[in-house]
């Protein structure tokens, strides 16, 4: 990934009462090729551009199938998956069962930069643990 393709920054949108929010601007034209969004650590949701989530699902079926916690997390990762278009208005759908895993309700939702993916997050888990992990002393 070059660089001037990382994903990064901080947004609050609306989720629309259909379930829709809009991407930010700058990140479209990262996503226009399409897109998965599925359950993610921390109780949020990723939204992978399909190279990043090739990557990712790639790794996921590398995992030896003899490990229990490496098929539990391929599981959680792929039962939960569901690729997604832009709209033209730069929107995307989030199915209910993903808004339910993240808590996310009507209203508004934290669009959050993760690189080489965005995190989706209900306001109220994404406060206390961004607080969290800016009040965390350098190791």
């Amino acid at each position: 990934m070059q660089p001037s393709s990382f994903l990064t920054g901080e947004f609050r949108h609306t989720l629309d009462d259909r379930g829709r929010v809009a991407i930010p601007v700058r990140f479209r034209g990262r996503l226009a090729p399409g897109a998965t969004i599925s359950r993610w650590l921390d109780g949020c949701l990723g939204l992978f551009p399909h190279d990043v989530w090739n990557e990712l699902a790639t790794k996921l079926q590398a995992l030896p199938v003899t490990s229990t916690r490496g098929r539990e997390f391929g599981r959680f990762m792929s039962s939960g998956a569901v690729e997604v278009e832009l709209d033209r208005q730069g929107r995307v759908l989030i199915p209910g069962y993903l808004r339910e895993y993240a808590g996310i309700g009507e209203g508004e939702i934290v669009v959050v930069g993760a690189l080489s993916r965005l995190d989706l997050w209900a306001p109220s888990a994404w406060e206390p643990y961004r607080s969290r992990i800016d009040d965390e002393p350098e190791a």
